[in-house]
């Protein structure tokens, strides 16, 4: 019998020696490690977690829905009727009537002409832009969009080009080298980038992307349920939702659950349905989700106005307490008029990876909650703290996380001042 061969390379070497094993080894060995911090309770402005009570400002929350009695309830009502999961995708067996009543209220809100739900966010963009791209169309993006976006770039075999962050005279230039690709064209962008807070210049990618017979699609993730008056995200901040080709959401953000959303032409969302291997081999989210996303949007187009407000006015709160602490924070971005544009947000800049490490550990000590952004989620050099706001963060809560923060950076005679 002929010996059995083995490959020289093994497929498990790059999870035993990789460019951050050292740095993750050290980080667990002094209780450094900023991520999987067990979090006991629910998903407040003020948690439990590991033990001791802590302000919440690395929370996705952002209208604090997660808790409220109605989102509850809704969940509950959904589990009864339809039970624990609905063990199928949606192409097949798990497609409940909440589904529907769910894409109509998006479809309305986002003002489109329908709209599918997917099972997560990150499933959203890999199933519409790996599907609705093919080899030989070309897709353009800006270096800091989401993970989601990127993967769903790779997956359709488009020529990807990107441009540097919300540079315009690198889109410009993408846009003519597309020009010459032969295939169609879609520029994929945040409307609100998930890392940094700032706002996509719409008004100005549009501009573009219109002159050059382009597509655009926006992620909304951290738009919906938080910008304009609808609460409908940055196209409807910027006025231009009617230009605007494809809109994705999620509904682990503002809309207190999870999953996510494509809203659009009524004949890209059928083709999606049918095409998107994401969304056809995925099983369904489980009823509760369905249920308390539903009764999140349907809140928020009822009487969301005063928590998007209040969300905003806690944000440019805090926002000017770290300024006024002599700390650099990233800035959002200008609206059309000039004037400063506010997100839900808040990242403060601290420049290396361990002293940024090292700064979150200081703040959990001290019972504040934050969420640290490295390289490669940011430039090299531009590790962050990312702080985000909740509506139903009081004042007290962010008068006490400025009273740390005060305390804290104190130590930290190194950081990035403004």
């Amino acid at each position: 019998m002929a010996e059995m061969t083995r490959s020289s390379a093994d497929v498990f070497a790059k999870a035993r020696v990789h460019d951050r094993k050292e740095q993750l080894e050290q980080a667990k060995e002094s209780d450094l490690l900023p991520y999987f911090r067990l979090i006991e309770s629910e998903a407040g402005p003020v948690v439990e977690m590991e033990g001791r009570e802590t302000i919440m400002l690395g929370s996705n929350n952002y209208l604090g829905l997660t808790g409220d009695p109605r989102v509850k309830a809704a969940a509950r009502q959904a589990l009864e009727r339809y039970g624990t999961a609905l063990t199928g995708s949606r192409f097949l067996n798990g497609t409940i009537p909440l589904h529907v009543e769910l894409e109509l209220e998006i479809a309305e809100w986002m003002g489109t002409e329908d709209a599918l739900v997917f099972t997560t966010g990150y499933q959203a963009n890999l199933g519409a832009i790996g599907t609705i791209l093919e080899p030989g169309d070309t897709v353009i993006c800006d270096s800091g969009d989401h993970a989601s976006i990127l993967d769903g770039c790779r997956l359709s075999g488009a020529k990807l080009r990107p441009f540097r962050h919300n540079q315009m005279d690198k889109l410009d230039r993408m846009l003519d080298r597309a020009g010459a690709d032969g295939g169609g064209v879609l520029v994929v962008v945040d409307g609100v980038f998930s890392m940094e807070g700032d706002l996509c210049p719409l008004t100005e990618v549009l501009e573009r992307t219109e002159r050059h017979g382009a597509r655009l699609m926006v992620d909304e993730a951290h738009g919906v349920g938080v910008l304009g008056e609808r609460g409908a995200g940055a196209c409807e901040l910027f006025g231009v939702e009617d230009r605007v080709d494809l809109r994705m959401g999620t509904f682990s953000k503002s809309l207190a659950s999870c999953g996510g959303f494509i809203a659009g032409p009524a004949d890209v969302i059928e083709y999606l349905k049918v095409a998107a291997r994401p969304f056809m081999f995925t099983a369904a989210a489980v009823p509760a989700a369905v249920g308390a996303a539903l009764e999140a949007v349907r809140i928020c187009r009822a009487e969301g106005g005063p928590l998007f407000a209040r969300l905003l006015d806690n944000a440019a709160y805090l926002r000017r307490g770290f300024g006024e602490l002599g700390l650099q924070v990233v800035d959002s971005g200008r609206l059309p008029d000039g004037s400063r544009a506010i997100t839900p947000v808040v990242p403060v800049l601290v420049g290396e990876d361990w002293q940024a490490v090292l700064l979150w550990k200081a703040l959990f000590d001290a019972g504040v909650y934050t969420n640290v952004a490295l390289h490669p989620a940011v430039p090299p050099g531009g590790a962050l703290l990312r702080t985000s706001l909740m509506a139903t963060h009081e004042r007290s809560h962010l008068d006490g996380a400025l009273e740390t923060f005060a305390r804290v950076v104190a130590e930290f005679p190194d950081l990035p001042r403004a």
